[in-house]
């Protein structure tokens, strides 16, 4: 490219950025037009890696339509979440560009987006990498954006790896797609958070091709440079965040600190909270306390989530009290602060949560408050999204025999073959299905007979660098050096220098005390005992293919238990932390058992009273636990005495239920035979047809309480009430 028309394109692309941006006097920051050239002057691959602020959208959005103006169809823009995808779009707008998105949220409009498209009216499209696995789009709509593409852009890349601290199946199909493009299609990559081993991941699939279209080209100088993968990295360290960790002992006092001091931040900001009950728990409690604070949380109903977004932005509320459900793309220039109540599990997915703040030209505080709880959920949730050998051979099995006999499974129809649970499933299937083992077509599943083994290698070395990051989230907490700079080198950026802000460079800027009022407060609301157990309306279908017969459909509401209640969630704020020391294994590893503490005690006899149940119970049956038979025995007879009930005593495991995991119908069929009412408690019951209380020491699956309870409305109960210790879900 010469000299002059390297300005000319300058030229054309400030007058794009100024549009852009509102601001007629805006300049491009060091290295956003070099992106930008790399992409429509050289069509060549880029992978951009840049602290969150600095402009990555505007980067793709000049360059598309810089495209535009030059004959090239639109930008296919893949974008992992639907807030970021509606930012994106607005942002579009006042650009003058012509988005359009296309995802869940908007089936409604997907006719007018494919018209537009068809008519070349539209210049950006954005989707969500899940749409590259859907039938309908591959065949009805690929075809068209492929032939005509004029750009792609792979927004937070770092999901393509899988060292990626957010890694999605569904993002590794990108690949496949990059493979097919010619090699006139330049294709941007785009991240704030990826270290050294993701951005060499990353760039690898950005430079694969058509098998040999570009290596039998690459003759010239200039041909050889566009084979390489353009990489802009910028410094990470962000000077308007001012971090801080303040280490408190329990939750009660996490959520007491808030009331007492989330006034004292500028502005609104968000609260993330590990898990979806520590969200809400969290999110009622402030508001008890006189906050208006919402809670975003993966249960969220889309539309109250958009409508949770804009009254954060537009500073209607204090704070969104969020999971992770709230992160990548979420856009709020003015975002006061970040908080979080217990630490997520990487300093990398951490830098990547508090870069929602302090994005415009305002400072913000960034505070951790770590809990003692956090490598339980940490654990949980890398076993949950892990596949196994076991998992995956048992799927790929069942599909194979589905597939030889000319049937499609769908994921209900997958659940009686195989003993996982439905969101593993669905998870397997995306990692299958970009392996090239499985295909998902219109009814279904089907195996495409690729030959497919189990990579152990790679899976153990993912899990090895999981714990790895563990290690350097506790890492972060307990560092004397300078936070930013502990970030920043943690994503490979050397570059950072201390930020003079933070409780390490400065000391602390926060208080640790709270009043007894806030802390009262706090545990009035964390520990108000009670938790709902849904009732099973339906059985599971499949139950005929495990030996169980004539059981289908609906259960009978004159058979069902009635709604429950369990003490508290194990992954509570309040009681949960206290039920989570009695269900923690010992120091041999052996599950603990013994009488109910009398604190809990007192806590279940506070649920029976404050329970408005339509028919008070008059007796007590318990479901024996092969794991911990005092505790759930001295619970039922405690609860008969305090409340003056007839004790029956627990019903007869005539079976051994031989399954505590995997999904519904498999976890249903285990206890539909392994127990039985004994003699005493049917004699009982036809002569006194009364309310029973079905109490456990834990319930997860509820199958346990949903057979039993079938049992003792058969045998005359005239109600079913299960009470259990714990919630396991």
């Amino acid at each position: 490219m010469t000299a002059h028309s390297n300005s000319e394109l300058h030229a054309e692309a400030l007058e794009l950025l100024q549009k852009l941006t509102g601001n007629p006097h805006a300049v491009f920051h060091q290295g956003q037009f070099e992106a930008i050239e790399a992409l429509v002057a050289d069509r060549r691959r880029a992978l951009v890696i840049q602290r969150t602020g600095w402009g990555k959208s505007a980067v793709y959005f000049i360059a598309a339509l810089l495209m535009r103006r030059r004959g090239a169809g639109p930008a296919l823009i893949v974008s992992p979440l639907l807030a970021l995808m509606r930012d994106q779009v607005q942002a579009a707008e006042r650009a003058g560009v012509r988005a359009e998105m296309v995802n869940s949220s908007n089936v409604t409009d997907w006719d007018r987006v494919q018209q537009g498209l068809n008519n070349n009216e539209i210049d950006v499209l954005l989707v969500g990498p899940e749409r590259l696995n859907n039938p309908r789009f591959i065949t009805d709509w690929m075809p068209r954006i492929v032939s005509s593409m004029g750009l792609l852009v792979v927004d937070e890349a770092h999901c393509i790896s899988d060292w990626g601290h957010d890694f999605r199946p569904d993002y590794r199909r990108i690949r496949n797609l990059i493979a097919e493009l010619p090699a006139s299609v330049p294709v941007l990559a785009t991240t704030a958070t990826a270290n050294e081993r993701v951005v060499e991941d990353v760039a690898e699939q950005l430079g694969v091709h058509a098998a040999g279209e570009r290596a039998a080209a690459a003759s010239s100088s200039e041909e050889r440079r566009a084979e390489q993968v353009f990489i802009l990295r910028g410094p990470l360290s962000r000077s308007s965040l001012r971090l801080g960790v303040l280490s408190l002992q329990h939750s009660q006092q996490r959520v007491a600190w808030l009331i007492e001091h989330l006034n004292s931040f500028k502005g609104s900001g968000i609260i993330y909270a590990l898990t979806v009950s520590a969200a809400e728990d969290t999110a009622a409690t402030l508001r008890q306390a006189g906050f208006d604070v919402l809670a975003y949380t993966g249960k969220t109903d889309p539309e109250e989530r958009l409508e949770a977004e804009t009254a954060l932005k537009e500073n209607r509320v204090k704070a969104l009290v969020a999971t992770s459900a709230l992160g990548m793309g979420f856009d709020k220039p003015d975002l006061g602060f970040v908080v979080h109540l217990g630490a997520p599990s990487s300093a990398v997915a951490y830098y990547q949560q508090v870069g929602r703040a302090g994005r415009g030209a305002i400072d913000a505080d960034v505070l951790l408050m770590p809990g003692s709880e956090d490598r339980e959920i940490w654990e949980y949730f890398a076993t949950a999204s892990m596949p196994t050998r076991e998992n995956t051979g048992q799927l790929l099995a069942a599909l194979e025999e589905a597939t030889a006999g000319g049937q499609a499974l769908s994921v209900p129809a997958l659940e009686p073959r195989v003993d996982v649970r439905r969101n593993s499933i669905e998870l397997l299937l995306k990692v299958l299905a970009v392996e090239g083992a499985v295909q998902r077509v219109d009814g279904g599943w089907v195996s495409t007979g690729a030959p497919w083994t189990y990579d152990a290698q790679r899976y153990e070395r993912v899990a090895a660098a999981r714990l790895k990051e563990q290690d350097e989230m506790l890492a972060y907490e307990a560092t004397s050096t300078c936070r930013m700079v502990f970030l920043a080198q943690g994503l490979d950026d050397m570059t950072a220098q201390p930020c003079g802000i933070c409780d390490n460079c400065a000391g602390p800027w926060y208080p640790a005390d709270f009043s007894e009022q806030a802390a009262q407060l706090a545990g009035q609301n964390l520990h108000r005992a009670g938790v709902p157990i849904e009732p099973r309306r339906q059985w599971p279908s499949g139950l005929d293919q495990l030996g169980i017969e004539g059981v289908r459909g609906n259960i009978k509401p004159a058979l069902r238990a009635e709604e429950g209640r369990a003490l508290a969630r194990l992954s509570d704020l309040g009681w949960g932390n206290r039920l989570r020391e009695i269900f923690a294994p010992d120091a041999q590893g052996n599950p603990q058992d013994g009488a109910v503490p009398a604190d809990l005690g007192r806590a279940c006899v506070r649920v029976l009273g404050e329970w408005e149940w339509s028919q008070r119970p008059a007796a007590v049956v318990s479901l024996p636990s092969p794991v911990r038979p005092q505790l759930v025995d001295s619970l039922a007879r405690g609860l008969a005495q305090v409340g003056q009930l007839h004790d029956l005593g627990a019903v007869n495991l005539v079976a051994d239920p031989a399954h505590y995991g995997g999904n519904s119908v498999f976890r249903c069929a285990g206890v539909y035979r392994a127990f039985e009412l004994t003699d005493s408690i049917k004699q009982y019951l036809a002569q006194s047809p009364v309310p029973v209380l079905l109490v456990s020491e834990e319930v997860d699956s509820r199958w346990s309480f949903t057979v039993v309870a079938q049992q003792l409305r058969q045998a005359g109960a005239s109600a079913v009430l299960p009470f259990a210790l714990a919630a396991n879900h």
